[in-house]
């Protein structure tokens, strides 16, 4: 709880901020379209609050103080916040309803957007937020009203709604493909692999569904986004293993192809989580509805 006998008006802290910046009364009296007697003046009431200089005077500048540059940057970092605070305030007041969402990068960028304009279609009131997350949250630290998530059902807190799982293949660009004569599952541990650094073990899997030799099957440059492997395996840098789900635009231009028929399907799986209090939010439950059709659809 905040002690309102320690909060300066905010036309103080907008002087100080300024003067601050700039290190100048006059330039910070022209950005706040005040007169050098009114700033120096909102500063005076500032310092005399907190009972402490924050500026040195020096001719025509001002130089912060040990103290004054603390608290500019504390001051600086409120403003930014509020300002934030009051940005998304009045987006969600400009409409009937704002979807805050958090999504794997890829996913985001290469399947769910693509598709949202479906869901636009029918909830015409609807703005949709998105923001990059690869790792479970606390919810009640943010303002999401949902996020996409792989791996197990495991949410605390959050209802989990099942998705899909997902199937990988092997795939290179043609060039690749030929220029290393790839044909069996074997010829890949010869060529370099492309590897998601945050699924480590895949290439182990895939080669022993093959029944190929693991040993080599961690080799390779390491990307943290499987965008980032789809363009160097695009980029003819080696083979990779990606959700077939993921890169449909690029088998269907030929930039890239299948390697083998088997694919390796995940223990793990999509889910779309939300706050169990936001369970029944009509636009959450209006999204969680299209999006599971949506995954489910032929």
């Amino acid at each position: 709880m905040f002690r309102k006998t320690f909060l300066p008006p905010i036309a103080d802290l907008l002087a100080f901020e300024a003067a601050a910046r700039h290190t100048s009364i006059s330039r910070a009296a022209e950005e706040l379209h005040l007169t050098q007697s009114a700033v120096s003046r909102q500063i005076r009431q500032l310092e005399e609050q907190l009972g402490t200089a924050l500026f040195h005077r020096v001719r025509q500048r001002v130089v912060l103080t040990d103290a004054g540059r603390i608290y500019a940057a504390d001051v600086q970092a409120v403003l930014q916040q509020l300002s934030a605070s009051t940005q998304k305030t009045m987006a969600f007041a400009s409409t009937d309803g704002l979807l805050n969402l958090a999504v794997l990068p890829t996913l985001g960028t290469r399947w769910l957007i693509p598709r949202l304009g479906g869901f636009m279609a029918r909830h015409l009131e609807a703005m949709v937020n998105f923001s990059a997350r690869t790792e479970p949250f606390d919810f009640a630290g943010t303002p999401f009203d949902a996020a996409i998530h792989f791996g197990a059902p495991h949410w605390a807190g959050a209802v989990c709604e099942y998705l899909m799982h997902e199937e990988t293949v092997p795939v290179c660009s043609p060039t690749y493909r030929d220029r290393h004569n790839i044909r069996t599952p074997q010829d890949l541990a010869r060529v370099a692999l492309l590897q998601q650094s945050t699924r480590p073990t895949q290439w182990a899997e895939w080669f022993e569904l093959a029944g190929a030799p693991t040993a080599l099957a961690l080799r390779g440059p390491q990307s943290e986004h499987f965008a980032m492997i789809a363009q160097a395996a695009v980029s003819h840098l080696g083979a990779a293993l990606l959700p077939r789900f993921l890169i449909e635009q690029e088998l269907a231009a030929g930039s890239l192809v299948e390697l083998s028929d088997l694919v390796l399907t995940s223990t793990d799986a999509y889910y779309l989580v939300y706050p169990e209090a936001r369970a029944q939010t009509p636009l959450v439950k209006a999204f969680r509805d299209w999006l599971v059709a949506e995954c489910h659809s032929p």
